[in-house]
């Protein structure tokens, strides 16, 4: 295979594809194939992705091309890679040298970050790719699969009451065709909460979503938004997503915390004085009372978000449950002083991780920052903060 030997891509000019503007951690350096453009439902309060965009399917056709095109932009490395005497390996050195070559365009840049992570992962762009038809999904898993046999996973994102509307027959045809996980942002569990973000869904579709994927043999992400309930309601938010997703008992359970900045529905709510949010403290309290009320699953918990303030919080349950507890109970039991230290530490990068506090370098320069905070951001550090933590959204 080689430049202008892939089937359909007989054009000597180097060819393009499409990339969407997110995708979930997890899926950092995964091929990142473009299903949909956009979001079909687009009204989250918490949202500040696809607002003024229209929604739209991709043709399988047009799918297809640019998966031909990330395989003429992988022989492209591979090329390269050989003629700088790499001997057509692309690892981290083979990988940087064939980008200083010049080579460092969009297409060669996304494909070189696949391959940093191994070149075994993809997934499917944008918000919600079942609310194709399931023929045509399937027919695009199954060209992924044979244009790159080396993958071993593929995920995509979809919404509860998408998958709802497909039969089990349907997502087990999926499942056959090479899917293997499906992202879903259940965001609470709380009908209240729900509602008050214009989410669309209610607990019981979130249940009835999950175990759906479940029964069709295929992984279940649950992302889980820590803070969306604000002060009047995170009790509840906390309580509800504890009972939907032990109900659920998804393959992951994935946080990430709410974060406010101007162009997000929300701070606009916040601004009119309707909604209250929690800062980092009470936030982790809250969680701490989520995982507490955790009960019968066997998730793997992951805070694998910049946005998170203990990145620590994470592991299987029901083995690691008491860990996880005992961490947050860490954090709640430093005096005052100690927290803010660590969650300033924590916000401008300079802590990774509460052990980082037992270090004195960066005791040190966490002290600094906090100080800093303080002469120039005004006697909120926690408004000083959230400021902070809105430039990572």
């Amino acid at each position: 295979m080689g430049q202008g030997r892939i089937e359909g891509l007989e054009s000597a000019r180097p060819p393009s594809f499409e990339q969407g503007p997110i995708r979930p951690p997890s899926e950092a350096r995964s091929l990142l194939v473009r299903v949909t453009r956009n979001c079909p439902w687009n009204k989250c309060e918490f949202c500040p992705v696809y607002k003024g965009t229209r929604f739209s399917k991709r043709t399988v056709d047009e799918v297809k091309s640019d998966i031909r095109a990330m395989a003429w932009w992988r022989e492209k490395a591979v090329e390269e890679s050989w003629r700088l005497g790499f001997g057509g390996r692309l690892d981290g050195r083979s990988i940087q040298a064939v980008y200083r070559r010049g080579h460092g365009s969009p297409e060669m840049t996304s494909v070189l970050t696949w391959m940093t992570g191994g070149g075994k992962t993809a997934f499917l762009q944008d918000a919600d790719n079942l609310i194709h038809k399931t023929g045509d999904l399937a027919e695009i898993l199954t060209f992924l699969r044979r244009t790159f046999p080396e993958i071993e996973r593929v995920t995509t994102y979809s919404r509860s009451r998408t998958i709802n509307k497909k039969s089990a027959g349907e997502l087990k045809a999926l499942k056959d065709a090479g899917l293997d996980r499906v992202h879903v942002g259940l965001e609470s569990g709380s009908d209240s909460v729900l509602e008050k973000i214009r989410k669309g869904a209610t607990g019981r579709i979130h249940v009835e979503a999950g175990l759906k994927v479940k029964e069709a043999g295929l992984e279940l992400s649950e992302y889980l938004m820590p803070g969306l309930g604000g002060k009047s309601l995170s009790e509840e938010h906390a309580l509800e997503s504890a009972r939907v997703l032990s109900e659920i008992d998804p393959h992951f359970i994935r946080l990430r915390s709410l974060g406010l900045r101007q162009g997000i529905p929300l701070f606009d709510v916040w601004q009119r004085g309707e909604f209250d949010p929690i800062n980092d403290e009470e936030i982790a309290a809250e969680i701490r009372l989520f995982v507490e009320r955790l009960e019968g699953i066997s998730s793997y918990m992951a805070s694998d978000h910049i946005l998170n303030l203990l990145p620590e919080v994470e592991g299987r349950f029901p083995e690691e449950k008491g860990a996880i507890l005992d961490l947050i109970d860490r954090f709640l039991g430093l005096p005052a002083e100690e927290r803010m230290i660590y969650v300033v530490g924590r916000r401008f990068g300079i802590l990774g991780g509460l052990d980082d506090l037992d270090d004195p370098s960066q005791r040190r320069a966490a002290q600094a920052a906090l100080a800093r905070v303080r002469e120039h951001g005004g006697p909120d550090v926690h408004e000083t903060i959230r400021q902070i933590v809105s430039q990572f959204i």
